[in-house]
C-alpha cells in the first residue's frame, strides 16, 4: 500500500463512518478492506456495508449486505451477510430510490453495533444517475469522510458536489496503476456463481397468496406473468432473509427458496432468474404489473 493510501487508513481510523466511491476497477473495495483490517487490528468493530448490488462481496447480488467484522476470521467469511436489504436489481440506473434506502438502512443498522462503519458503493459514478445516487447516499448516511478513488479527474464532479452540499471531508486518491481490470465476462461469471450459491439446496417450495407481496399485486394480474421473478424473502421486521424465485404451475403461485424459515412476505424485484443457468434478465415491473410483456 502506498504512502497516500496509508494516510487514508489513518484518517479512516480516526472517524466513525466512511463512504468509498469510485468507478469500476479503481481499487475502492481493496482499499476499504485494508481500512477494515487496520481497524480490526486497532480493536474496533467494523460494520462493513456492501452497496455494490452488481458485484456483491457480502451476500448475493441484488441486495445491500452488512457484515460485522470483529476479527480477521470474519474477513475470511465475508460473503456471509449478517443482514441484507433487498433491492431487486443489479444496476441502480432505474432504482436509485431503492438502492439509496437500502444503503442508508444497512448503515443505520451497522452504527448500532460498530465503532466504524465502512460503506463500499457501486461503480456507477458518471452522469445524472451516478451523481444523484451518490448525492442521496451521502445525504442519508452522512459519512465523516468520503474517499474518492480516481484514475484522473473523473470523480471531481461528485467530490465537488458532496463538499458543496454537505461540507463532508472528501479525500481523493489515485487508483492503483498496477490494478488489472476485470473483464465483463469475469464479473458476469462471479455474479452467476453468487446467485447459484444464494439458491443452494435444499430449496423449499411454498404456495403463496397474493396478499404477501410488496408491491401489492393488482387484482386483475395473471399470476402466470410472475413466473421466474426474483423476490426478496422478508422477515416481517424490515429485513431480508434471502432470495427466492416465483414459480407458477398447476394454477398456483409458489416461491422456491432456502430462506423460508421466518418468511412473512415477499418483495418483487425487477429481475427474472433462470433456475438452471442462474442468468438474470431485467424486467420492467410496471409493465409486468400493468402492461403487456
Amino acid at each position: 500500500m502506498g504512502e497516500m493510501h496509508s494516510e487514508v487508513v489513518s484518517k479512516v481510523l480516526a472517524s466513525t463512518s466512511v463512504m468509498f466511491v469510485g468507478a469500476l476497477d479503481t481499487g475502492k473495495t481493496t482499499t476499504a478492506l485494508a481500512c477494515a483490517r487496520a481497524a480490526i487490528d486497532a480493536g474496533k468493530v467494523v460494520g462493513f456495508v456492501d452497496a455494490d448490488i452488481s458485484n456483491s462481496r457480502i451476500g448475493p447480488p441484488s441486495c445491500v449486505g452488512l457484515k460485522y467484522l470483529r476479527s480477521h476470521d470474519d474477513l475470511d467469511s465475508l460473503e456471509t451477510a449478517d443482514a441484507l436489504h433487498f433491492v431487486g436489481a443489479i444496476s441502480p440506473n432505474k432504482l436509485v430510490l431503492q438502492q439509496t434506502i437500502a444503503t442508508a438502512a444497512m448503515a443505520g443498522r451497522a452504527r448500532e453495533e460498530s465503532d466504524l462503519v465502512i460503506i463500499d458503493t457501486s461503480s456507477v459514478v458518471s452522469g445524472v444517475i451516478g451523481e444523484t445516487l451518490k448525492y442521496h447516499k451521502a445525504e442519508l448516511v452522512r459519512p465523516d469522510i468520503v474517499v474518492a478513488m480516481q484514475r484522473g479527474a473523473e470523480m471531481e464532479p461528485i467530490s465537488g458536489m458532496l463538499k458543496r452540499f454537505f461540507s463532508v471531508k472528501v479525500v481523493s486518491i489515485p487508483a492503483d496503476p498496477d490494478l488489472m481490470p476485470s473483464a465483463p465476462d469475469e464479473r458476469a461469471e462471479r455474479r452467476t456463481a453468487a446467485f447459484r450459491k444464494a439458491f443452494a439446496p435444499e430449496l423449499g417450495r411454498w404456495r403463496v397468496r397474493s396478499t404477501v407481496f410488496a408491491p401489492t399485486l393488482p387484482p386483475a394480474l395473471e399470476q402466470s406473468r410472475l413466473h421466474g421473478m426474483l423476490v426478496g424473502v422478508q422477515d416481517g421486521h424490515g429485513g431480508c432473509l434471502g432470495l427466492g424465485r416465483l414459480e407458477y404451475d398447476d394454477g398456483a403461485l409458489r416461491v422456491s427458496t432456502n430462506a423460508g424459515e421466518g418468511m412473512q412476505g415477499l418483495r418483487i424485484g425487477s429481475l427474472s432468474i433462470d433456475p438452471d443457468t442462474f442468468a438474470v434478465t431485467p424486467v420492467n415491473l410496471r409493465d409486468l404489473m400493468f402492461g403487456v410483456r
